[in-house]
């Protein structure tokens, strides 16, 4: 009996240290990798078919607000992303930096103590596309002014933290974002072009996080 009392304190001792909560009126900020996987596709380009984007890791950072114990927004965001736009024919002809900032309502599953919170997230992406440039292969074939069109699309979003302690956290999450948007340029003849371009990335976060 004395030795069951003796665990029922320690327990209770313990029982403080060992809480986890995502509750209502907490802040989480997480920071961390993140790497975009653009699904990309376009409608023809001068005959030479449709353009790849290749990947980039840029640093991401996240803000978010839990409304309740289950209930969560957050905000998006990150430093630039670069890309090199190419087709197969040519390689790479351009470079584009963008931000994709998204604002998601989030539901976390599991109660409030639980150590691991999954969680789901829908919402809305705004992505600005900014330094359109062509490389020398692009102006060579007599291609100039370059823009993209910025885009507004659904964001997709699933994530699990892991609570080391009553504030810090480790994070891993994904997004999915549909961005559709129009490339803008003119050829050496004068004429001028628009692209109907579809990136759709994937965007895959892992990082830290500290709930406040």
């Amino acid at each position: 009996m004395k030795k069951l009392s003796l665990v029922c304190l320690i327990a209770a001792t313990l029982a403080p240290s060992l809480s986890f909560a995502h509750e209502a009126g907490d802040f989480l900020f997480r920071a961390g990798s993140i790497t975009v996987r653009p699904t990309e596709g376009s409608d023809d380009v001068l005959g030479l078919g449709s353009f790849n984007v290749n990947n980039d890791t840029q640093l991401g950072l996240t803000f978010g607000y839990m409304l309740t114990d289950n209930i969560g927004f957050e905000l998006l965001g990150a430093t630039p992303f670069e890309h090199d736009v190419g087709l197969k024919a040519t390689g790479t002809i351009a470079t584009v930096k963008h931000l994709p900032p998204s604002l998601m309502a989030q539901y976390y599953f599991m109660s409030k103590e639980s150590q691991w919170r999954p969680y789901l997230g829908v919402g809305v992406n705004y992505t600005t596309f900014f330094s359109e440039d062509f490389n020398d292969t692009g102006k060579a074939a007599g291609l100039s002014n370059l823009s993209v069109d910025d885009s507004w699309g659904v964001a997709l979003q699933a994530g699990l933290d892991y609570n080391v302690d009553k504030n810090w956290m480790v994070n891993a999450s994904v997004w999915w974002i549909n961005i559709d948007t129009d490339v803008n340029f003119d050829t050496a003849d004068g004429q001028s072009h628009s692209i109907s371009t579809r990136l759709d990335p994937w965007a895959f976060m892992f990082g830290v996080g500290y709930r406040f």
